[in-house]
């Protein structure tokens, strides 16, 4: 994407959101990504029967 498109995009979040509540928003996000990247990485549990 190139930088037009992502000054047009945080400028509807602005709007639609506030500037008050971006830094949540961009928390929650963070914290999202953060846990699915520590699922993905986590080595797989076998299930209870032994299979995978």
């Amino acid at each position: 994407m190139g930088f037009w498109e992502v000054a047009l995009m945080l400028g509807v979040v602005m709007i639609f959101f506030g500037a008050k509540k971006l830094p949540q928003l961009a928390r929650g996000l963070g914290s999202g990504i953060r846990n699915f990247k520590g699922e993905l990485s986590a080595p797989a549990e076998e299930s209870e029967d032994g299979e995978e």
